[in-house]
């Protein structure tokens, strides 16, 4: 199987999107990013212990799930050229990065190859323990107009356990902060979002905090609920409670929006939202706080809206990938006012 820059795995709902893949989304979802995730047969340098690339997780990395489903992969020339053909229906797509210095490297190529063939808005999903200052500023000017950064734990002594030395993992918290202050110089306020991951054991008042400091620093941030990679360290972890991650939700949706904040709200003593410094009737009554947060196309609107990444079709959708319907948001009512013990 070949490596990166040549080959690239894609998601599962990318190959669909793109052709390459038989199938169909539920509920008639669209995707309109494609991800892509560099491939090499060495794998992933980090482990991190929900990750199902992590390099602990028995399996070739070329043929382990993240995120849950398969990433086939593809010659880079072909799917790039796919992308061109279908270039109304993609607004945007995203190079995901794995943690190996040579990835680096291998990005800078893909995103020459796609800024010559398509004008299609790049994306990066960078790790920052390989990724200087300095990449960035290259990654911009080779072409990338946005990047994400995956912090992904809810605070410092989470990402040590889950990221860090607590799993023999080469990834540092101060280096993730360091590394999002330095996109923000390179690419701007509002071109830089952070990643977390609802549900692997911090409060929500601890994410809506740092929430609302990647918004001071000049960022966004985009959300995922914890779902078990089989044969990864936190296999046995359940998916946070659907109440908690609407809160969650819609907090991080008053954030960056900056129609609330963080020190408006207020917590019961484990840490749950009890208030969130404003009427919220509306704002749930939308529907839209409830949608995929993720890196936005030409039109403005999101367009990483990954469907089906936090759960299985069969149940209830988490980041929906599409507007709520009336029905759903009625369920989203019942839902974010109810406090399990």
């Amino acid at each position: 199987m070949g490596e990166s820059p040549e080959y690239i795995r894609t998601s599962l709902a990318a190959a669909l999107t793109l052709g390459f893949e038989k199938g169909l989304f539920y509920r008639d979802a669209r995707l309109y990013c494609i991800n892509l995730l560099l491939t090499y047969e060495s794998g992933c340098a980090a482990n991190c212990a929900y990750c199902g690339l992590s390099k602990i997780r028995p399996g070739s990395y070329t043929k382990k799930s993240f995120i849950r489903v398969k990433w086939p992969v593809y010659p880079t020339c072909r799917v790039v050229e796919r992308m061109g053909e279908l270039k109304d229906g993609i607004k945007r797509v995203c190079i995901s990065m794995v943690t190996r210095r040579r990835a680096v490297k291998d990005t800078l190529t893909i995103i020459r190859e796609i800024r010559e063939k398509t004008d299609i808005p790049i994306s990066c999903l960078i790790s920052p323990t390989v990724t200087s200052k300095q990449d960035l500023e290259e990654m911009k000017r080779e072409g990338a107009d946005k990047i994400g950064i995956a912090i992904d734990a809810g605070n410092e002594k989470l990402f040590d356990n889950l990221r860090g030395r607590g799993v023999k993992g080469p990834h540092r918290w101060e280096r993730y902060w360091e590394c999002f202050e330095e996109a923000i110089q390179v690419f701007g306020e509002g071109n830089v979002g952070s990643h977390f991951i609802v549900g692997l054991g911090e409060t929500e008042r601890e994410l809506l905090y740092y929430i609302q400091k990647i918004k001071n620093m000049g960022g966004e941030t985009h959300l995922f609920s914890f779902f078990p990679e089989e044969n990864s360290l936190l296999s046995n972890l359940s998916p946070p409670p659907i109440s908690v991650y609407r809160r969650v939700q819609l907090g991080r949706y008053l954030i960056d929006e900056g129609v609330s904040r963080f020190e408006r709200m207020r917590f019961d003593d484990k840490g749950r939202v009890i208030d969130f410094g404003m009427d919220v009737g509306g704002m749930i009554e939308k529907g839209e706080p409830f949608m995929t947060s993720g890196c936005k196309g030409k039109d403005g609107r999101v367009a990483c809206n990954r469907p089906y990444a936090n759960e299985r079709p069969s149940q209830e959708i988490r980041n929906f990938p599409f507007p709520p319907t009336q029905q759903d948001i009625e369920q989203i009512k019942k839902e974010i006012w109810s406090y399990t013990p």
